[in-house]
């Protein structure tokens, strides 16, 4: 404890330019992405796909891959600038301190009697800077959804879709920061300077609160989960968790569809009762074996322990935050800096924090994708061991060819962006020889997978 006492006397010097610094900081993160961005723009300019997977898709589907990737490299450049200026806005415009104002003056007007107080204020000006956050960003959205997706016919959402999204997401961002924040708040101010601790313990209470909840309350406002119909597929998979000693309680198909041609599979629940949830998209467009072969990787991820081992690493990174929040909770220099004289907000404290940590924090992004592309390789691994080497591979294919996935990428701008392989990396880690010939090509539209390559 005085080792963190001392060092929050040494960094809470008058007159300390935290405002230059954190411009510096989130400029120089700016550039560095836009250089690497750049880097990886050359890449979707060439005109050949990579050796290894010339027999395995068309030029045709090649050319298309590029161009969607250079349209996004595009939005990204332009959003990035926007968002850019618009957090130049807020540092220059002193615009936090003026939300707190306005967040103190509307709850002395709309709330009842009683609330009062600063975690009262927290909550409200939370709920505030979130709804200006979602306004703000509102116009990349609208454009990323029905411009860039829908000209690649990726984009499967009506207008009335997108918006109520945005309200059920808002309304859920509402009724749970009310008390998380306020839990988060209080126990800060409760517990003194080892707040931290007891932080972290309350942290975890509430990720496996979220875990309880997220398939009852949580995921019906946006998906519709059916279980999945007695056949060939039900079967292969319950032999796969079987096979593997998997706690399988339910076995889902998801409506991805009514948003997009996204796909993919994945598993969720607590360590003895897991979900697996599959795309509607990738019952579609997948063979019942490739199918099989991607949970097979999958659960190799909880097989060999990764999400144990993920888990387990968030939870030395978030008390890690939480410790070093207590060096500047009570730094009144950064405070003043950002226009806070009279009074100094934890979640005021708690944002600037977050700002300082920016840096650091892009360290360990970078760190946890070198982890998680050689996870990736791991599980490949055991999804050969299982049998499905071949299946994984053809199903790999497919979903990079339906997803117009980046066919090959800047060293630097994957090591630092990708959490997973590329394709051909992980074609080659799988042994394939294309023994069949690919080159797969358009069936009507092309789909899109996940967010989350597979």
């Amino acid at each position: 404890m005085g080792v963190l006492q001392q060092l929050a006397q040494l960094l809470d010097r008058p007159l300390f330019p935290w405002k230059n610094l954190i411009v510096g900081f989130s400029v120089g993160q700016y550039a560095f992405e836009t250089f690497l961005s750049l880097r990886q723009y050359r890449v979707l300019q060439h005109t050949k796909p990579p050796k290894a997977l010339e027999s395995e898709v068309s030029q045709e589907v090649f050319d298309k891959s590029q161009a969607y990737g250079r349209a996004k490299a595009k939005f990204s450049f332009i959003n990035g600038l926007y968002g850019q200026a618009t957090n130049m806005a807020v540092i220059y415009g002193d615009v936090l301190p003026k939300l707190w104002a306005l967040s103190g003056f509307g709850l002395a007007k709309l709330a009842p009697e009683g609330f009062s107080g600063e975690i009262s204020q927290s909550v409200f000006f939370f709920c505030i800077f979130s709804l200006i956050t979602t306004v703000i960003g509102l116009p990349s959205e609208y454009y990323k959804t029905f411009v860039l997706e829908e000209k690649f016919g990726f984009n499967k959402q009506t207008k009335r879709l997108f918006f109520m999204d945005i309200v059920k997401a808002l309304s859920l961002t509402f009724t749970l920061a009310t008390p998380v924040l306020s839990g988060f708040l209080a126990i800060i101010q409760k517990t003194g300077d080892g707040f931290f601790y007891y932080l972290w313990l309350f942290s975890v209470v509430v990720q496996a609160f979220m875990l309880t909840i997220y398939p009852i309350a949580i995921l019906p406002l946006f998906n519709k989960l059916s279980p999945l119909k007695e056949g060939p597929l039900k079967t292969g998979v319950e032999g796969l968790a079987k096979r593997l000693d998997f706690p399988l309680s339910e076995l889902y198909v998801i409506d991805g569809s009514k948003r997009s041609a996204h796909s993919n599979a994945y598993f969720f629940g607590m360590p003895w009762k897991k979900h697996i949830v599959i795309y509607d998209t990738l019952i579609e467009k997948s063979e019942q074996q490739e199918i099989v072969a991607v949970l097979g990787h999958e659960l190799g991820h909880w097989s060999l322990s990764h999400t144990t081992k993920l888990f387990g690493i968030s939870q030395l990174h978030l008390f890690y935050i939480f410790t070093l929040f207590s060096v500047f909770i009570k730094n009144q220099s950064l405070y003043q800096s950002f226009g806070f004289h009279e009074e100094y907000p934890i979640v005021i404290g708690f944002v600037l924090f977050s700002d300082i940590l920016a840096p650091f924090d892009t360290l360990v992004k970078f760190g946890m994708n070198v982890l998680s592309r050689k996870f990736e390789f791991e599980a490949d691994a055991f999804a050969t061991r299982l049998g499905y080497s071949s299946d994984l591979a053809k199903s790999l294919i497919k979903l990079q060819v339906q997803n117009l996935s980046t066919m090959d990428a800047d060293w630097l701008y994957a090591s630092y962006h990708f959490s997973h392989p590329i394709l051909t990396e992980r074609l080659g880690a799988l042994g394939w020889k294309g023994d069949t010939k690919a080159a797969w090509k358009e069936e009507g539209k092309v789909l899109k997978a996940g967010d989350r390559d597979l």
